[in-house]
């Protein structure tokens, strides 16, 4: 398969996800279509429904209403089934398995991967020694590709943030996924742990895995992303590149809860400010606004 076709061709797609809790619409027809090789971000405000969504497409909430399909397929309604089917996930709030080692962390998605029927799981035979070899070795691979060489046999919650964070993409990867969906990868994170993330996030979708990414930080998005899609009250405000997203108006007033007119006024002033390589960056228009709160 060709490089353009690869990247045209649809691997995850949301169509009409509507999720309504009682007599509240969390989400209200909401689609999104991420292509092969592509990295997609997910921004908007608090309660904007990034994670409800994330829910959608993990089987972890049935939609009300619409489908969420891989490679054209419908993945059920089954979290399990889903990250076998070839979805995985991150979560806001790190779910590690805290008192164990690194490597057991990652042996658990891992066994996903792993194929053996309960006799051999019993007796321990040949086979069942070999697929924990080879389960161990990948596990291995994975931690290094994260760049958590050399600390396998350490406890889960004696890790530094970062390294926490980076060890929850390591357990996801594991498990193979075509899709891997990341939520706030970097929060919490200092400049430099943040940039090393980008820089992973990069190199997971070089070995062929198409990543969406939830973030509230913008510049992050903006400067990783193939194409970003906002949410606001649970439906897609604006989608598109990122420079299209970035210009619109509507996204700052959104984020800044701010009258149209008055950001409209802001984003002119700001490109035609002399900003260094900023100009018309609507990143530059929410830093001066946080600056002059009090």
């Amino acid at each position: 398969m060709n490089a353009q076709h690869r990247l045209a061709e649809t691997v995850l797609e949301a169509s009409g996800v509507t999720m309504i809790f009682g007599g509240l619409t969390a989400l209200n027809d909401v689609s999104l279509s991420l292509g092969e090789g592509r990295i997609l971000g997910l921004i908007g405000p608090n309660g904007a429904g990034k994670t409800t969504l994330f829910n959608c497409l993990t089987g972890l909430y049935t939609p009300t209403h619409g489908s969420v399909r891989l490679r054209g397929t419908q993945l059920p309604s089954d979290p399990a089934k889903v990250t076998m089917a070839g979805v995985a996930r991150t979560f806001q709030n790190i779910r590690l398995f805290p008192n164990m080692t690194v490597l057991e962390n990652v042996l658990v998605g891992r066994h996903i991967q792993m194929k053996q029927g309960p006799i051999a799981s019993v007796l321990h035979g040949p086979w069942f020694q070999k697929q924990e070899r080879q389960a161990r070795e990948k596990s291995r691979e994975f931690l290094n590709f994260v760049g958590l060489r050399g600390i396998e046999n350490e406890v889960a919650r004696n890790l530094p943030y970062g390294d926490q964070r980076r060890l929850e993409i390591a357990r996801a990867l594991a498990t193979e996924p075509s899709v891997l969906l990341l939520d706030e990868p970097t929060a919490g994170m200092n400049p430099q742990e943040t940039e090393a993330a980008r820089q992973l996030i990069f190199r997971i979708r070089d070995i062929g895995v198409s990543v969406v990414v939830i973030e509230h930080d913008t510049k992050f998005i903006f400067g990783l992303c193939d194409s970003v899609s906002v949410l606001v009250q649970g439906e897609v405000l604006v989608e598109g590149p990122p420079e299209t997203v970035r210009d619109d108006p509507r996204v700052i007033e959104a984020y800044l809860g701010k009258p149209r007119e008055e950001v409209e006024a802001e984003v002119a002033e700001a490109r035609t400010t002399v900003i260094p390589r900023v100009e018309d960056d609507q990143t530059a228009v929410i830093d001066k606004y946080e600056e002059d709160q009090p």
